[in-house]
């Protein structure tokens, strides 16, 4: 059995500086993972799904893993990195 592959979401907004850090931060993280950072402008995405601004609006950036909160304006990027080595079946340490 194969473990399925995480999605990792950053929640954002244009002109956000913190979003911008946790972007680069994501693409750091997830690339040792070989896996693709998704990102989503709340603001953009309103039009279809306002409950999500109205959710996460004040917390930008918001990381989600696998569609749930992970963490918000920082990355926790000790806890993100473990969350993701359990999904690859490896420790990492």
């Amino acid at each position: 059995m194969t473990n399925p592959t995480p999605t990792v979401t950053l929640l954002t907004r244009a002109g956000c500086g913190m979003c911008s850090i946790a972007l680069a931060q994501l693409e750091t993280i997830c690339g040792d993972f070989g896996l693709p950072v998704q990102t989503v402008d709340v603001d953009e995405a309103a039009a279809t799904d306002p409950a999500l601004r109205a959710e996460y609006g004040d917390r930008l950036p918001v990381v989600l893993l696998d569609g749930r909160e992970h963490s918000y304006f920082d990355v926790d990027e000790p806890r993100l990195r473990a969350d993701l080595s359990r999904f690859a079946g490896r420790e990492r340490k």
